[in-house]
């Protein structure tokens, strides 16, 4: 049942982002907040063993793409959690990570995983507010 007194929960879908592989969506807006869904270094049916920094780039350029019609961009991410398959890679997951954000720096958690779905050795999600 819904809440007449609650605000609704809108879905957010980007062309230039890669389509849900599953029964989720991009992104939802509730209350002025976007709430991305975690966004992997590769598509599927793409050769995995792309740089770990092409991968890291390519989740937060999907990031991003996901934003834009909620009306936001890199500079409203306030959160993050980055999955990485392989801890070893941390220091160029971050220089990658530094890199798009510049001097904008969210709060982030990282956690090391086994493998990734496809073969990906990132998946990042993100929240932010409009």
């Amino acid at each position: 049942m819904t809440n007449p007194t609650q605000p609704p929960l809108t879905r957010v879908m980007s062309r230039e982002a890669p389509a849900p592989g599953g029964h989720y969506s991009q992104a939802i807006v509730a209350g002025g907040t976007v709430y991305v869904s975690g966004q992997l270094g590769v598509l599927r049916g793409q050769d995995p063993s792309r740089s770990l920094r092409e991968q890291t780039l390519f989740a937060l350029a999907s990031i991003e793409a996901i934003l834009k019609p909620a009306g936001c961009d890199r500079t409203r991410v306030a959160k993050t959690t980055l999955y990485i398959s392989d801890i070893a890679g941390w220091d160029e997951v971050n220089a990658a990570y530094a890199d798009f954000f510049g001097d904008h720096r969210p709060a982030r958690s990282v956690v090391p995983t086994g493998p990734l779905h496809f073969g990906a050795k990132v998946e990042i999600e993100a929240i932010a507010v409009i």
